[in-house]
């Protein structure tokens, strides 16, 4: 859940943060109450840090090399 693109869990920023990931798991029933502090000490336990994650090292557009090249060009 913390490793998912924030659009799929209504969230409009580009990064999700602990308090996100609290929210989503106690609506969606996986937990009845939990703290934010619990949730980064399980995600830093198991090294998952989203919000350290950068999508834009790994370019997904298919055309990325033909609209960067205008720009890398200039």
């Amino acid at each position: 859940m913390a490793c998912e693109l924030p659009a799929t869990l209504g969230v409009p920023l580009s990064r999700l943060s602990v308090a996100d990931v609290t929210r989503h798991a106690q609506r969606s029933g996986l937990v009845a109450r939990i703290s934010d502090s619990t949730v980064w000490r399980w995600l830093h336990e198991d090294a998952i840090r989203p919000w350290q994650h950068r999508c834009w090292i790994f370019p997904r557009d298919p055309n990325f090399q033909a609209k960067a090249g205008r720009i890398l060009d200039l």
